[in-house]
């Protein structure tokens, strides 16, 4: 087996569960997976173990840096809701694309989006109804996929309504998943100006992070920062609100440094595993202290008793508008 790891943050829930997200991603594309947190020095660390050769990380990272992202729908769904669009961006932004035209990746990514329809009509479908600015996901490249689809699972039914599993769905107002999950992998750039074939750059995504900081995102990977728009609101570096900051970024199209790669990553994170909202926008997780397999990974996360070393954390889900964003945990007195 191949053995990498990376420093975390273990008190910002959003790395937290980007830490599942490489564990989803790296078991669908490596096998063999085995995770945990390492605390024993001054600097926690991720340590995730996969079947073969390669860096894991490295793996992941290079998938997410050219995969595209499609909408998924039920059979017979019809459109209606509010249209593709972020409330909180600027109106004049486009997703972004490679710079790079020869980039032999980009063209194989662009040529499996020239022949996948922007969506596809999927049989099991994770919420019964297909809701406008909620439908689930899937990141493609070739013949690589990972399907992102936790904000969706609220059902409703005839009289009744009910819950699968919390949804944990963060983001509100006129946005749509895929368009943040595309910013968040591509990034934004304006609108071509008379004369111009692509827009000036305005947000990074991991796209460009991958393009100009390879090997530092191969080390640190959480701690690259960029100005972003609008995202999922899982990565507390990038969470305000009005009282906070004493006026709205939004409003003065100020992007908040934040990592677009957390918040995508956090997305696949959440796919199979939660963290246990005990009261209404108060939140539990632990990490663990042993090699565990995904399954057992995802029950960790949710703070199940697997007779394993752990550290278990609160924090708060705040308000920020109808928004919720997440805070910085404080860990439990009676963590081992």
């Amino acid at each position: 087996m191949t053995r990498a790891s990376i420093p975390v943050d273990i008190k910002n829930p959003g790395q937290v569960l980007a830490c599942t997200g490489f564990i989803e991603a790296a078991e669908a594309f490596c096998g063999g997976v085995e995770a945990h947190f390492d605390w024993s020095g001054g600097l926690a660390k991720f340590v995730l173990s996969v079947d073969g050769e390669q860096n894991p990380f490295e793996v992941v990272l290079d998938f997410l840096a050219t995969a595209k992202a499609i909408e998924l729908t039920p059979i017979g769904y019809v459109e209606g809701g509010a249209a593709d669009g972020d409330d909180e961006g600027d109106e004049n932004a486009v997703p972004a694309e490679s710079e790079d035209e020869d980039d032999a990746a980009s063209d194989d990514t662009y040529k499996g989006a020239r022949d996948t329809p922007g969506r596809r009509v999927t049989p099991a479908f994770p919420s019964g109804d297909g809701e406008r600015n909620a439908l689930p996901i899937q990141l493609f490249k070739g013949a690589r996929t990972l399907s992102v689809s936790h904000w969706a699972e609220y059902r409703k039914g005839t009289n009744r309504a009910w819950l699968s599993r919390n949804d944990f769905k963060l983001y509100s107002g006129n946005r749509s998943a895929n368009g943040i999950a595309t910013q968040m992998l591509e990034g934004v750039r304006e609108k071509p100006r008379k004369g111009q074939s692509i827009g000036k750059l305005i947000y990074r995504g991991v796209r460009q992070l991958w393009q100009e900081k390879r090997e530092v995102l191969l080390k640190t990977p959480f701690d690259e920062v960029t100005p972003m728009g609008g995202s999922f609101n899982f990565d507390p570096r990038g969470a305000w609100t009005g009282i906070d900051t004493g006026y709205s970024p939004n409003t003065q199209k100020d992007g908040v440094a934040a990592s677009p790669l957390v918040e995508i990553l956090a997305a696949i994170g959440l796919e199979h595993a939660r963290p246990y909202e005990y009261e209404t926008r108060k939140v539990r997780y632990a990490v663990w202290g042993s090699p565990l397999p995904p399954m057992l990974g995802r029950a960790a996360l949710a703070g199940a008793d697997l007779k394993v070393p752990m550290r278990r954390f609160e924090f708060e889900l705040e308000l920020s508008g109808k928004n919720k964003v997440t805070t910085f945990a404080q860990e439990q007195e009676e963590s081992q």
